[in-house]
């Protein structure tokens, strides 16, 4: 699953491991995700989704 995760982290000028404090994950988390090496379960993808105030279909896009 493709997504904009590093952009929106990046445009807020925060490391991986700022947005996985935030989120209560680890920072190899966020590195997985963002490297498409693993797609969030759906609570974490929510979270997610309202952290950057936006839809989870305007973060995650399927392939």
């Amino acid at each position: 699953m493709k997504n904009r995760l590093k952009i929106l982290r990046a445009e807020r000028n925060w490391s991986q491991a700022d947005l996985a404090d935030r989120l209560a994950v680890s920072r190899q988390t966020i590195n997985a995700i963002e490297t498409e090496k693993y797609d969030p379960s759906l609570p974490l993808a929510f979270k997610i989704a309202d952290l950057f105030a936006l839809r989870i279909e305007d973060i995650f896009m399927a392939i």
